[in-house]
């Protein structure tokens, strides 16, 4: 399989709207809303562009992945910024093929070269482990809304630079365009092919 990785154009943004509904489609809940959250986050200021990776093989889009920026709030109330990934998607009928690895990898050595020292997520730690990330809070970065004494294994940080959170502990909060506001989800799917909502063993939520 030859596999092509490059930044998002306009022209495929219905694609990979469609191709990341059929990722997430009821994963962590009846449904999903993932195709909506990136839909918004083209035109927010949280969105970064030149993160906005897709992976193409045998001719159409089978992967992308998204970044936005962040923020970590430190003791004294000083906010660093630092940045987020995901969504990641892949299409179900080319999953375990190695294309997520690519994409996270590809775009991780472009957030380097962009000058980003870290980079959060939430995830599988079995999953994201195998990329350098790491318990963020066993650097003393907890996710907000989280208890302190909860280690938060699914909330993790790749460092780019080993020294980007030296002498740094606070409160990280990933930015409000991962907040999809529901009224507008049933409009949104209109655009798409009709699909089953089914609760399945193992979502997060109904």
């Amino acid at each position: 399989m030859n596999l092509l990785i490059r930044n998002e154009i306009s022209n495929d943004y219905f694609e990979v709207e469609n191709l990341t509904r059929k990722a997430f489609w009821n994963v962590y809940k009846p449904g999903c809303d993932e195709h909506l959250l990136i839909h918004n986050m083209r035109s927010l200021p949280c969105y970064i562009r030149r993160l906005d990776f897709i992976a193409e093989a045998d001719g159409k889009i089978v992967g992308s992945i998204f970044y936005s920026k962040a923020k970590l709030t430190v003791p004294d109330g000083t906010v660093k910024e630092f940045i987020s990934a995901g969504p990641l998607s892949v299409h179900p009928d080319y999953q375990k093929k190695g294309i997520g690895s690519a994409l996270i990898r590809h775009s991780l050595k472009i957030a380097w070269k962009m000058g980003y020292t870290a980079v959060f997520i939430t995830g599988n730690p079995v999953y994201y482990g195998r990329f350098g990330f790491k318990t963020a809070s066993d650097f003393g970065v907890h996710l907000k809304g989280v208890p302190l004494q909860d280690k938060a294994g699914f909330f993790m940080v790749k460092l780019l630079d080993e020294h980007a959170l030296d002498g740094i502990a606070g409160t990280f909060e990933f930015d409000a365009c991962y907040e999809v506001d529901k009224t507008l989800l049933e409009d949104f799917e209109a655009n798409f092919p009709p699909k089953k909502k089914e609760k399945r063993p193992g979502q997060l939520s109904e």
